[in-house]
Parts: structure tokens; C-alpha cells; sequence
């Protein structure tokens, strides 16, 4: 390195941004994920004694992944080298595995690749990865905020530990952002700032586990706020307020946090509880979800989980999906609220899925039965000539519009595939099935 490529250096670590600029360096450092991190832990043992093995580690956006990647690189012993799966090609990967074998071949050393966004590499470029990586010429650290066992090649991920880290807390957002505002050294703290524990409050809880935001919006009130009269920069509640001028919700239309909103309002609804299923529509409705999806969703619940116990709530729930179409936003989530609370409201009952899941395994299993001539159609030509019609009884002309005749094929009859649940209007199917067979 040239005095330029110094100076330059230097310059670049100055002026990045705070967020950057307060990452850890060692473990001691390290604010939150304790359930991986804590002393004794597998991974904290693993890094303090430098014997780290290949390692995943899965979680949202300023959880600390790659912070926890910088602190190994400051740590261990290994070389450590470093690419982003978005710009990073099949050539770079070669390069960094040739260097990785002549390293340890001539000093013994091992190499440590991390790899950010892992998740962007395709099954190539992973695939190529795997005999570095079992040999132990490399050992990799991935990052990555979408779910590794949908994303990681299986055979890559049986070659690696997988570690979770969750949103950070309220209290720990706390403790980075107080040692944001005083570190003179990594902080903002020679701009003789101060901040007010309301503030603090509402920044650690607006942030939503993502430190990042956190200290974005420290440096953005600092540098944008006058100094009082005695030179000090207050960082005060409504400061704080137009700094943040949105709720961090992690919520990302192609990953885990969508399948995870969803499927809780899925089940929400499902489990008759319209106040978790209003705040789950409500966070979609907040990121950004399309109206047009979750119409859809609801439609599915109110067949699916309702059924005929209320077969008015599948009316209402397409006319939701049909109403938000030619409405949108921000009407749309009335209607939505609507649909999803009368769902949820409503009586359930699964026995149409049921009953077309048995039907359906039944035809999968079981040889295609001769319909019974009397139910064949007998309109064409020469259909009665073949008997086809012949016998049929029609229901009208009977009491109760209803006559026993035989409808099932014979190697079927006796198989029941729908049975009416003792709840809501199915109850009354119930019932009235029992009465015009005599039953």
C-alpha cells in the first residue's frame, strides 16, 4: 500500500457513515444475539479460539451479519477475504480458491471467504463452491436475509452451520444508540450532542430491530441540527420524530417476512380472531402489499376454513376481491378489513376440504367406476337405445324435491366424502339432509 492508497484509506473510514463506522471490532463489542453469541456458546467459543468452521448466518437487515463477519476477519488468524454475491463472478471465485490453496500450501493458513447475499449466487456458482469448501481450502461464511434451506443449495448447507440472528431488542438499539451519540472516537460524540430519554424511546422502538436505521437517523439529526446557544446539539423527541418519518416494518414481498405475515392473517382468521387478523392486514397493508393478493388470501380462508358453516362469508369475501379491484388504495383496506373480519368472525367448518381431499385421493387410488346407465345423459341419438337415461327420477317431481335413487357408481356406494360439521349454517344442512332421507 502506497502513502495514497493510505491516505485514501483513512479519508474513506472517516467519512462512512456512522452506521459503518460503529461496527463492532470485537465480541466484547457486540450489543445483542446473545443466544448465539453469549459466552460459552458454540459460535462464541468457536471464534475466540479461531477454530470456526463453515457458517450461514440468516436474519433481517441490521441484525449484525456482517458485523459479526468483520469481527472473525479482526480476530482469527486465517486470511480473510471477502465478496458480495451481487457483483461477484465465477472468475473472482477462482482467483480467491487458486490464492486460497498457495496460501495454505506455503504458510500453513487457512482462508476465510465471506460471502454477503449468498442467496444471489445461482446453484453454479454455489455448486462450484462445495469441493473448496469440503476440502477446507475455504472456509465459508455466508450471509443472508432470506431463509437458507430455500435458498442455499442442500449440499452447501449440509457443509455448514446455520446461525439465526433475530431483530435486535429495544434495550440493545438503546445501548447503540447512546454510544453513537458520546463515542468520540467511532461517533458522533466531538459534535457535543446530547440526547433525551424520550427520544431514545421512540428511535429504539421506531427502528424496529434494525440498528442501522437506528444510527442513520443519530446521524442524520446531528448533522442537521443547529446548536443551542450553549453549543449543544439536542437531540429531542420531535428532532427525532422528523428524522423518522416512517416505521421500520421488515417485511419483503418475496421473502420469509411476506410467507410469515400471511400465513399468520391466514390463521388468524382461521382461528376466529379478528383483532390479530385486522393488525396482520393492517402491517401488509403498511408495507406495501398488494390488495389484489391479499383478496385472494381471503377468498381461499373463507372456502377453505368457513365453508358452508356460513356461506355467505365466500360472498362477501369476493365481492371484497372484486370491490378492491376497481376501488384501490386507500379505500381498499376498509373493504379488506371488512372481508377479513367477517372470516374470521364467522363459523368454521373444513368439511369441503374434506370432503374433495377424500374424493380426490379416493379417483387416485381406485379404478375409474361406469356411471350408472339412469345418470348417463340420454339427449343424443341412440342414447336411449342404449339405456342411457332410462329409470332416472327426477328429484321435482317427488316430496321435499327429493327421491332415493342411487347416484354413486356401485363399486363407490357406501363411501361418504362429505359430512356436514355441527356448527353454523352446516348444521342446518345437517339436519335437513336427515330429513328428507328419513333419517
Amino acid at each position: 500500500m502506497d502513502l495514497f492508497d493510505y491516505m485514501r484509506e483513512t479519508s474513506m473510514k472517516q467519512e462512512a457513515p456512522l452506521a459503518s463506522r460503529m461496527r463492532p471490532t470485537t465480541l466484547d463489542e457486540v450489543v445483542g444475539q446473545q443466544h448465539i453469541l453469549g459466552k460459552g456458546t458454540l459460535l462464541y467459543r468457536a471464534i475466540t479460539t479461531d477454530k470456526l468452521s463453515s457458517v450461514i448466518f440468516y436474519g433481517p437487515p441490521g441484525t449484525g451479519k456482517t458485523t459479526l463477519a468483520r469481527v472473525i476477519a479482526g480476530t482469527t488468524k486465517a486470511q480473510f477475504t471477502q465478496l458480495n454475491a451481487t457483483v461477484a463472478g465465477k472468475k473472482d471465485m477462482e482467483d480467491i480458491t487458486t490464492q486460497a490453496k498457495e496460501t495454505y500450501g506455503m504458510y500453513g493458513r487457512r482462508t476465510i471467504l465471506f460471502i454477503d447475499e449468498i442467496h444471489r449466487f445461482n446453484k453454479g456458482q454455489q455448486d462450484y463452491l462445495l469441493p473448496f469448501v469440503e476440502d477446507g481450502t475455504v472456509v465459508l461464511i455466508g450471509a443472508t436475509t432470506e431463509n437458507p434451506f430455500f435458498e442455499v443449495n442442500g449440499a452447501l448447507l449440509s457443509r455448514s452451520m446455520i446461525f439465526e440472528l433475530k431483530p435486535l431488542s429495544r434495550e440493545d438499539i438503546e445501548v447503540l444508540i447512546n454510544r453513537a451519540v458520546t463515542d468520540k472516537e467511532k461517533g458522533m460524540g466531538s459534535y457535543n450532542a446530547e440526547i433525551t430519554p424520550e427520544a431514545v424511546h421512540f428511535l429504539s422502538d421506531i427502528a424496529g430491530g434494525d440498528a442501522r436505521r437506528a444510527l442513520n437517523a443519530i446521524e442524520l439529526a446531528v448533522l442537521s441540527t443547529a446548536p443551542d446557544a450553549d453549543g449543544k446539539i439536542r437531540l429531542t423527541l420531535p428532532v427525532m420524530e422528523s428524522c423518522v418519518q416512517k416505521r421500520a416494518v421488515r417485511y419483503d414481498k418475496d421473502g420469509d417476512n411476506h410467507y410469515d405475515t400471511i400465513s399468520a392473517f391466514i390463521k388468524s382468521m382461521r382461528g376466529s380472531d379478528p383483532d390479530a387478523a385486522i393488525y396482520y392486514l393492517a402491517r401488509m397493508l403498511y408495507s406495501g402489499e398488494d390488495v389484489k393478493f391479499i383478496a385472494r388470501r381471503i377468498m381461499i380462508c373463507a372456502a377453505e376454513d368457513v365453508g358452508n358453516a356460513d356461506p355467505q362469508a365466500l360472498q362477501v369475501a369476493v365481492a371484497a376481491s372484486q370491490a378492491v379491484e376497481r376501488i384501490g388504495m386507500p379505500e381498499s383496506q376498509i373493504i379488506l378489513a371488512q372481508a377479513a373480519a367477517y372470516v374470521a368472525t364467522a363459523p368454521k367448518s373444513n368439511a369441503a376440504v374434506n370432503a374433495i381431499g377424500s374424493a380426490m385421493d379416493y379417483v387416485q387410488t381406485h379404478p375409474q367406476a361406469p356411471i350408472p346407465p339412469h345418470l348417463q345423459d340420454a339427449h343424443y341419438k341412440g342414447a336411449k337405445k342404449l339405456g342411457h337415461g332410462l329409470e332416472y327420477k327426477y328429484a321435482h317431481d317427488f316430496p321435499n324435491h327429493y327421491v332415493k335413487q342411487q347416484y354413486l357408481p356401485d363399486e363407490v356406494l357406501g363411501t361418504v366424502f362429505y359430512e356436514p360439521a355441527d356448527q353454523g349454517y352446516e348444521k342446518t344442512i345437517k339436519a335437513w339432509m336427515e330429513y328428507i332421507k328419513g333419517e
